[in-house]
């Protein structure tokens, strides 16, 4: 946990905030790089788009999975060049994608976009080279395919090859697969690596290209519930990276790319809020918090899922939904009393609760509650507009101690 004096300083005038811990995101890049030599990645600037945390991330040498013309943009001003910036995401306008044209890598989402790219560059005289997002005929961990809104089927693919390998004004050379974020499976990602270097191979022949990237997507999963196992990120180093060495030679020219998922950032951040109120009804005790499903939305909607799916884990409610333990509620300070209590918010909504019925220290108006797992998809998602409430802030704790706010001021930890 981030330092509790740190967080007890900030405390004393603020009610609510988010704060990321640098070291903890420089040791997660320290870590990637000793397990896997030679692979490229790249951050999903979605997950946590806090300028400072950008820094950090891009100045260590992190390339970017953009989403949006705004996150190149935000890539593209903290000095990441084109080829270090991926552009992939369905529905894009005409506007994104000129916007986008000379600052990033636009990886088409369909074949749709496939002709429109190439209708742009015949329109602006100059040819473009593009990535293609496929979504390949198996499953992530089984060899059945399902629909998908994002990328093109691989069958789909072959049978367009003959007019894309015409197309004058536009180069394929790249692919992108992504199929599942949050995998802690060493063994079930390998075998999807593996199933995608093989696809990388037979489309590269099909299309007549020479592949200038390959990014297998897989966002690296994190243990959130006390039970979750680790994914052991040595093992898989050493197994992708003795499979890259037998596939290289199909492809001399490509980078390998793994997108960190929420690996980088996910366990760097905590969101604190403050015990307003502190009331029992019918025998129950409930502890009024400020700002929880206004203010960091995730764990309020695990126990929305938990009412209306029980035990049955939606799918593809990534990252909205990860699973019903994947945050820890650590109060400040620590009374060796405990007590059963419902941490519910301060909203004209009974959805507005975090934990029900949960044995925590005993806590009292004034003190403070540390959420942890709160440094990816936590502030991104949070409706922030309901009620009109004043919204946390995101504060950013530097290797060196200092606490940087969203333009990188330095601010005194008590005002």
């Amino acid at each position: 946990m981030i330092n509790q004096s740190v967080i007890k300083a900030l405390g004393k005038t603020r009610d609510s905030f988010f704060l990321y811990d640098q070291t903890t995101i420089l040791d997660r890049i320290s870590r990637l790089r000793e397990d896997f030599p030679g692979v490229s990645f790249l951050y999903s600037v979605k997950a946590n788009p806090h300028p400072q945390v950008l820094r950090t991330i891009f100045g260590a040498g992190i390339g970017a999975d953009a989403a949006s013309l705004g996150e190149v943009e935000m890539a593209a001003s903290l000095g990441l060049g084109r080829e270090d910036i991926q552009f992939s995401a369905p529905g894009r306008s005409d506007a994104a994608l000129e916007g986008a044209w000379d600052r990033a890598v636009i990886t088409a989402d369909s074949l749709y976009e496939v002709r429109r790219l190439a209708d742009m560059a015949r329109r602006r005289g100059e040819p473009i080279d593009i990535g293609l997002r496929v979504n390949p005929a198996f499953g992530f961990d089984s060899p059945d395919a399902a629909p998908n809104k994002f990328g093109v089927d691989e069958e789909q693919i072959i049978a367009a090859a003959p007019w894309i390998r015409q197309e004058p004004y536009l180069r394929i050379v790249g692919f992108h697969i992504h199929l599942k974020s949050q995998e802690r499976r060493k063994e079930v990602l390998l075998a999807y690596y593996k199933n995608c270097l093989s696809v990388a191979m037979e489309l590269q022949a099909v299309l007549g290209c020479e592949l200038e990237f390959i990014n297998l997507g897989s966002g690296i999963g994190i243990p959130y519930g006390t039970g979750d196992t680790p994914l052991d990120t040595v093992g898989l180093g050493r197994d992708l990276t003795e499979l890259w060495g037998r596939c290289k030679k199909f492809f001399p020219k490509a980078r390998l790319c793994l997108e960190t998922g929420r690996f980088l950032v996910g366990q760097s951040g905590g969101y604190v809020t403050r015990v307003m109120d502190k009331k029992v009804s019918q025998g129950k005790i409930f502890l009024i918090l400020n700002n929880t499903l206004n203010g960091f939305l995730r764990p309020s909607l695990a126990r929305l899922v938990e009412f209306y799916a029980g035990a049955e884990v939606p799918v593809g409610t990534e990252p909205l939904f990860t699973q019903s333990d994947a945050f820890a509620f650590l109060p400040i300070p620590k009374r060796g009393e405990t007590e059963v209590v419902t941490l519910a918010g301060n909203l004209c909504t009974g959805a507005d609760v975090m934990a029900r019925d949960c044995l925590l220290p005993r806590m009292e108006p004034g003190d403070l509650v540390v959420v942890t797992n709160a440094g990816s998809y936590a502030a991104v998602l949070s409706p922030m507009q309901f009620s009109s409430q004043v919204p946390p802030e995101e504060l950013f704790l530097s290797a060196e101690g200092q606490v940087l706010d969203w333009e990188g001021r330095i601010i005194d930890a008590q005002s």
